[in-house]
């Protein structure tokens, strides 16, 4: 039975979706002004760990993630790079979008971007408002936290002990120092829509809500994101959404925990960053993502080459295993002899592991278990086809398709593209051999490639090929 932490029950909890079979998945997404640090990147992989073993398990996953394309922020650097906001919206999506393609990161069901869910949001403002959650004070309106009851509830934190601080936006104007923006009167040069309050634009908090529960329904399963959202972002989410619906909003709260740099939480505000992107340049996607992996997803982590290193050795570990398997099946001697190598026993492990509130450090642990088992079954005499190949299905199920530490296709698409490349080489030379009139070199390189299944068709324009 999977059981997770549930940040709102403070426990661990039998994990049962509210739809058999189904879950519904709300990740808080980038606000799209920037490329991402690798602290978001955790996140983001860490969610991807989840919906993948969600869906090994049999799940069917609806998987939203956000894209924060109006903020503060966003018009901040559209400012200094003298450019309109949706301008600098739409090339840090497109970076996201290859960033976490690059991290092996599946592409979500999708991601809905604020700015084209107006209707949604404006009319979730109008209902707090009737419902009596809300304000509006000449055009800025105002969600009232000490109208709803359960306020602090995900957070631990008491409403009467709350005072206006550093994540709590001050304005005079707010009946009480802890009320937060649902819609923000414009500003001059700022980008603004209409609005029954006039003209403005969303808060950061209300855009969540009104995205999740459009795509995903009033009350859906789990909503997942960093754990520096749990106050006020979640909360907030909370309030707004079960004021509005009358309903539980989310079943289960997950929350990853920090990447720290020098044991200090990695953040944009405090200049101490590696971006995503330019960590890929100097480790690959699978040694990040088992970094990544060999901490629970709630645990701190503190970032270092050193411990990045030795990810990368450990990968190498698993990968030489794979070198062996392969070659073993190219040698073509197999064992007749019964396989006795105890597979299930490895799947169990890693499911338990996974299980336990998906501790991807145990499931590791049993994948490299599971390396060091196998390498000295190889180095057998009986060794069976059977063997081989449940050997490469037990990494691709787990170490590839759970964790995505692994990619078994790459090297058959690397030597798909080699094939091409030479195919492409020979057509060249061919070419240029007819060009020096040596036709007997010309037609040499057609009839070889025939031999080897690949057919030349010659246009006016360029030369073709097709395999048989």
């Amino acid at each position: 039975m999977l059981t997770v932490y549930n940040t709102l029950a403070r426990k661990k909890e039998n994990f049962v979706p509210l739809i058999e079979n189904e879950v519904r998945m709300y990740v808080c997404g980038p606000t799209v002004y920037d490329f991402f640090h690798i602290g978001n990147a955790r996140s983001f992989v860490n969610s991807d760990f989840i919906r993948r073993y969600l869906e090994y398990k049999g799940y069917k996953v609806n998987f939203v993630m956000n894209l924060t394309d109006i903020d503060d922020k966003i018009i901040k650097k559209a400012n200094e790079e003298k450019i309109t906001a949706s301008e600098i919206a739409k090339k840090y999506s497109a970076a996201f979008l290859d960033d976490i393609n690059l991290l092996g990161i599946k592409k979500a069901t999708l991601y809905p971007k604020a700015t084209e869910h107006i209707g949604e949001i404006i009319e979730m403002i109008d209902k707090l408002i009737k419902n009596g959650f809300a304000y509006n004070i000449d055009g800025n309106v105002f969600y009232d936290v000490k109208k709803f009851k359960g306020y602090g509830t995900l957070s631990g934190k008491n409403i009467e002990e709350l005072e206006s601080g550093s994540r709590v936006e001050i304005n005079e104007s707010k009946i009480n120092p802890l009320d937060f923006s649902l819609w923000k009167k414009a500003k001059e040069n700022e980008p603004f829509w209409e609005s029954p309050w006039g003209k403005g634009r969303p808060g950061w908090h209300i855009e969540c809500s009104a995205m999740s529960c459009k795509h995903l329904g009033e009350s859906f399963d789990i909503h997942a994101g960093g754990s520096d959202l749990i106050f006020p972002h979640h909360e907030n989410e909370i309030a707004q959404s079960e004021a509005a619906t009358g309903k539980s909003f989310v079943k289960y709260w997950l929350h990853f925990g920090f990447l720290n740099i020098n044991e200090e939480k990695m953040s944009k505000s405090l200049g101490n960053f590696f971006t995503a992107r330019d960590i890929l340049k100097i480790y690959n996607a699978e040694t990040l993502r088992l970094f990544f992996s060999q901490t629970h997803y709630a645990s701190q982590l503190n970032f270092s080459d050193e411990l990045l290193n030795a990810s990368k050795k450990g990968l190498e570990k698993i990968e030489t295993l794979i070198e062996r398997l392969e070659q073993k099946m190219d040698e073509d001697k197999f064992s007749n002899s019964e396989n006795n190598f105890k597979f299930d026993n490895y799947y169990k492990s890693f499911e338990s592991a996974m299980d336990d509130d998906f501790n991807t450090p145990q499931a590791v642990a049993v994948i490299f278990d599971f390396t060091r088992d196998a390498n000295k079954y190889l180095s057998e005499d009986n060794i069976t086809k059977e063997f081989l190949l449940n050997a490469k299905e037990f990494l691709k199920k787990t170490a590839q398709e759970v964790l995505g530490i692994i990619n078994l296709d790459k090297k058959k698409n690397n030597e798909s593209n080699l094939e091409a490349e030479l195919i492409e080489l020979m057509i060249r030379l061919r070419v240029e051999a007819k060009q020096n009139k040596n036709f007997f070199l010309a037609d040499q390189i057609r009839d070889e490639l025939k031999k080897l299944g690949v057919i030349l068709q010659d246009t006016k324009e360029r030369t073709t090929y097709k395999k048989t």
